[in-house]
C-alpha cells in the first residue's frame, strides 16, 4: 500500500465516520431516539481499520468531542466544552476503540460480540452512582438501581451500535471489494 492509498484509505475511513457522526445530532430533535446513535460502533470501526492505531483513538475522540459540542449548543444555547462525567464517558469511547483493536477478523459474528462489549463498557462505567451526586446511594444497591434504571437508554444504545456498525463495517468491507486503495497490506498480498 502506497503513502498516497493510505492517506486515501484514511480519509474514507474519517469521512464514513462524519457522515455516521451526523445522526447522533437526530436525537437533539427526536427525544425517543434518545442514546439511538453511532457513537459505539463509530469507536469499534475507528479501533478496527486504522493502521495507525493513534488515528482510531483520535478521530473517535475528536468526532465524540465536537458532537458533544453541538449538541450541549443546542440544548443549552451555550458553548460547552466539557461537562460533569465527561472523563468518564470518554473513557468508555476510548475502551470501544481498544475493543474494534482487538478485532483480529472483521465478520458478522466478531462485530457483534464486539458491539455487545462496547454497550456493556459504557453501561457498567457511565451508570456507576457516584457521577450522579446524591440521585444514588453510593452502595452496590445504588449502582444496581442506576444500571435498572438506565435500560431504556441502554437498549436504545445497543439497537444504535448494531445498527450503525452493520452500516459502516458492512459498507466498508463492501468498498474494500470495489477499491483496491482501502485494502490494507495483508489483503493485498491475497
Amino acid at each position: 500500500m502506497t503513502a498516497k492509498d493510505n492517506t486515501n484509505r484514511n480519509l474514507f475511513l474519517i469521512l464514513m465516520i462524519v457522515v455516521a457522526a451526523a445522526f447522533r445530532l437526530l436525537a437533539f430533535k427526536y427525544k425517543e431516539l434518545s442514546n439511538f446513535n453511532p457513537v459505539g460502533a463509530i469507536a469499534l470501526f475507528g479501533g478496527a481499520y486504522f493502521t495507525s492505531k493513534w488515528k482510531g483513538y483520535l478521530t473517535v475522540l475528536l468526532t465524540l468531542f465536537t458532537t458533544d459540542i453541538v449538541i450541549n449548543y443546542l440544548y443549552t444555547s451555550k458553548l460547552t466544552l466539557w461537562y460533569s462525567g465527561a472523563e468518564w464517558v470518554y473513557l468508555c469511547f476510548a475502551l470501544m476503540v481498544l475493543v474494534g483493536n482487538l478485532l483480529e477478523k472483521v465478520n458478522v459474528v466478531n462485530v457483534l460480540l464486539a458491539s455487545i462489549a462496547a454497550v456493556l463498557i459504557h453501561w457498567l462505567i457511565t451508570d456507576l452512582p457516584w457521577l450522579y451526586g446524591t440521585l444514588y446511594p453510593h452502595t452496590l444497591a445504588g449502582y444496581g438501581e442506576s444500571l435498572v434504571k438506565a435500560i431504556p437508554f441502554e437498549r436504545n444504545m445497543a439497537i444504535g451500535t448494531l445498527v450503525f456498525s452493520a452500516i459502516l463495517f458492512g459498507g466498508f468491507e463492501l468498498a474494500k471489494n470495489k477499491y483496491t486503495f482501502l485494502r490494507d497490506k495483508k489483503q493485498l498480498a491475497l
